[in-house]
């Protein structure tokens, strides 16, 4: 059994859609990131960074694993699952991962964060981060390009890079003119395992959040970001 603490976002969601893709036994514990849930000192045992998502696996002796890409890599390797175990395979999805870790996850994070969340709205700030979303977007459909999956065959840079991508709206990023991304996004979203994961710890569909209800999760978010 393994204990997962984690919250709705693109982050968290790479460790639910994997232990869904990976049909694991685990339970789920929502972290409340407003109230700072993150910030105590239960959870900064279990990760010092104060971040979500940690996992807990009861079977390993109670062994904490936090960074999203750490977890997935664990449960890939526990399982023999999702990573290849011989190159170059393994390579590829590592390097794939490292590209969402790297790539996609910040640069769509300063996007949210400018876009979305800064009380002081920075033309010059929104259209960097913006933009190089829509680059790193660029990058992955060409790579899709007569390719089902990111790596040959579907793994964890898959679910790493979809968390994130699939709220492009949020972060006001395009992805106009990129066939063989929104052909992959389909596909993705097709899973079963997929649309379960990111239902976890709640559903939270943000990019479609308006009115009073977009006031609320970005002010949440501006909290979070004074913490």
């Amino acid at each position: 059994m393994i204990d997962l603490y984690t919250s709705a976002t693109p982050n968290g969601h790479k460790a639910s859609v994997t232990l869904e893709e990976l049909a694991l036994e685990y339970e789920a514990h929502s972290v409340n990131l407003g109230a700072g849930d993150q910030k105590t000192p239960e959870f900064l045992a279990m990760n010092p960074n104060g971040r979500i998502p940690v996992i807990k696996d009861r079977d390993a002796g109670n062994l904490v694993i936090f960074e999203s890409g750490a977890i997935m890599i664990y449960l890939a390797e526990k399982t023999g699952r999702l990573l290849p175990a011989t190159e170059p395979g393994r390579s590829r999805v590592l390097q794939w991962l490292m590209f969402q870790m790297g790539g996609i996850g910040p640069m769509m994070g300063q996007a949210n964060v400018f876009y979305r969340y800064f009380p002081e709205k920075i033309p010059a700030a929104i259209q960097r981060y913006q933009n190089e979303s829509r680059r790193l977007f660029e990058v992955l459909d060409t790579a899709l390009a007569g390719e089902e999956w990111l790596a040959g065959e579907f793994s964890i840079a898959d679910i790493a890079n979809w968390c994130w991508v699939r709220t492009y709206r949020w972060s006001g990023v395009s992805r106009d003119g990129l066939p063989n991304l929104d052909r992959w996004l389909e596909q993705m979203k097709s899973r079963p395992a997929c649309r379960r994961g990111v239902d976890i710890p709640e559903p939270r569909p943000v990019e479609e959040l308006t009115g009073d209800e977009e006031k609320k999760f970005v002010g949440n978010a501006q909290q979070i970001l004074q913490t």
